[in-house]
């Protein structure tokens, strides 16, 4: 077998000599078992008392870091698992602001927020920031950033992880991203290939399809693709989204392979990405216990098929044990061939070596001082105050004040997470108490009258949400059931709506007469929507998608 090593001299690896030294020794010297647990990367959280144990006996590739908001706990933990490792391990973290953003370092935007502000120097403050606290707590790798497009306004999945709906200004935003990330030591990865936000579908439900002709597959995914390849991107995620026109070209009689998804197909990760687009990285799967996959066939069919059909590395797993078994096996049995391990085992210690892990690592413990500086958060609260957007204002209600609408009736369904089981309240409405006014929380039951209330304010937090297959305007459960659903009270009291996350509400409300995005839940933002209410600080007037949905009616 010839030595594939060289590969990575190339782009976007450009290892030189002491790095492709580094590479082959390390390679030679990993037995079959080590070599497998190069394939795969495991999900980490709270505090497993056998998960160091665990990491120590099956030596993943990495480890992708669920952080809790202890962060004495989070630095000694960190520093645990590498020194465990016994090649250097890659840790990962999806940085993608918002929620996001480490519980214990800066509150930082999310990507829908950033593209309101579309301020690309802004941008790289705010990537700077989450490169810099990555890499003080141990992370390496981001899962960031999105290149899919805001196109079905229904889709619960891209929503707010996405920079909107226009192609130029998503590859700017990427691109900088991006270009921060990697300058800062953590390597970028672009997803999720082969791009989403056409289909209003979730692929954490099933397998989502990408229904653009090539045509137009060039002209916006393409596009964002090879910008990113040219502009040196470590890693692509290969995401369990089908693109029938690419297979269908080929093949008119492909039939359901046709609709294969690319975690999976040959055609998508090594003809398309690796042979038209040139890629020459790391290619990693999506999160494999999703349904994307899992509805596609058996988990020990399709994991095997993840490597053989061109990723490099599969992301998560339920049951290392019998996961890595089933790889083991289609080594064995040559579904996965000699050459394709070698390829894969090569390019994930040529994307460590790229970062220089092969150096050894500054201890978390040591760099708790740059997590959460008071610099990083005067710099990320003065971009987050640019985002909150000014959709409409037709009764020109804004800005408020407590002299003419003093009592305010706030309705809201707190602010949901796919991870909590019970909505987070809103501090929004203790904000308004601080500055007079006499706020209500509406609760089932609760009488709504123009005698009562002067102002209603609607709050809405649901940003980009995982396993919902939509995300919508709920009136029965907000107004408190049947009867309260059909009511609109905005003829007699004076409303507002507030979107801190998904920006389309607007299609169930469309003749609401002021609305507001705000893109992100985080408390910064909700400080910043308040200085906005109250006439302190400007609004933004650049939507980043059509918030009206499309709809002529929803800007009266």
């Amino acid at each position: 077998m010839s030595d594939v090593t060289d590969m990575l001299r190339k782009a976007p690896f450009n290892l030189d000599d002491a790095g492709i030294d580094w590479v082959r020794r390390t390679k030679a010297g990993l037995s079959a078992k080590a070599k497998l647990g190069q394939l795969f990367t495991f999900i980490s959280m709270g505090r497993d008392p056998g998960e160091l144990d665990r990491l120590a006996r099956l030596q993943p590739a990495g480890i992708t870091r669920m952080f809790s908001p202890d962060r004495d706990f989070e630095c000694d933990f960190m520093d645990a698992a590498r020194t465990a490792a016994a090649v250097p391990l890659l840790v990962s973290a999806d940085l993608e602001g918002s929620r996001m953003s480490l519980a214990f370092g800066t509150e930082v935007p999310n990507p829908l927020a950033l593209a309101a502000v579309d301020d690309v120097q802004a941008s790289r403050v705010i990537a700077r920031i989450m490169a810099e606290e990555a890499r003080a707590i141990g992370v390496n790798w981001s899962f960031t950033p999105v290149l899919d497009i805001n196109a079905a306004f229904r889709s619960p999945i891209v929503a707010t992880r996405g920079f909107g709906s226009d192609v130029a200004r998503i590859e700017r935003q990427a691109l900088a991203q991006m270009a921060e990330f990697q300058a800062g030591g953590v390597a970028a990865t672009v997803k999720h290939w082969p791009g989403e936000g056409y289909d209003d579908r979730d692929q954490h439900l099933l397998t989502t399809i990408n229904p653009l002709s090539m045509a137009e597959w060039h002209a916006t995914f393409g596009r964002l693709y090879r910008a990113a390849i040219d502009a040196g991107v470590l890693s692509v995620m290969s995401a369990h989204i089908a693109l029938p026109a690419f297979v269908l070209a080929a093949d008119p009689e492909a039939g359901v392979e046709a609709y294969r998804p690319a975690s999976v197909s040959r055609a998508l990760n090594i003809d398309l990405l690796r042979g038209q687009l040139g890629f020459n990285g790391l290619i990693v799967s999506d999160a494999t216990p999703m349904a994307g996959l899992g509805a596609w066939g058996p988990r020990e069919v399709t994991l095997p098929e993840v490597i053989a059909n061109g990723c490099d590395m599969i992301l998560f797993t339920e049951d290392p044990e019998a996961d890595m078994a089933s790889v083991a096996a289609a080594i064995a049995d040559g579904r996965i061939s000699a050459l394709r391990l070698d390829e894969a085992v090569t390019r994930v210690l040529g994307l460590k070596a790229a970062l220089g892990l092969q150096n050894g690592f500054v201890p978390a413990a040591g760099q708790k001082a740059a997590l959460g500086r008071a610099e990083n958060k005067a710099a990320a609260r003065a971009v987050t105050a640019r985002a909150p957007t000014l959709v409409k204002d037709v009764q020109g209600l804004l800005p408020l004040s407590v002299a003419r609408t003093p009592r305010v009736l706030v309705v809201s369904g707190g602010i949901v997470s796919p991870i909590h089981p019970v909505p987070a309240p809103f501090e929004v409405p203790d904000m308004l108490r601080a500055e007079g006014f006499a706020v209500t929380v509406f609760a089932p039951g609760t009488a709504i009258a123009s005698a009562d209330f002067d102002l209603m304010i609607y709050l809405f937090g649901e940003e980009t949400l995982l396993t919902r297959g939509r995300i919508f305007l709920d009136w029965a459960k907000i107004s408190g059931g049947f009867q309260g659903a059909m009511r609109r009270h905005w003829h007699e009291i004076p409303t507002l709506m507030i979107s801190f996350g998904y920006p389309y509400y607007l299609y169930d409300a469309p003749r609401v007469p002021a609305y507001v995005n705000a893109y992100a839940t985080m408390p910064t933002m909700q400080a910043a929507v308040v200085e906005c209410l109250m006439g302190r600080a400007k609004w933004n007037l650049a939507s980043p998608v059509d918030a009206f949905c499309g709809l002529g009616d929803a800007k009266y």
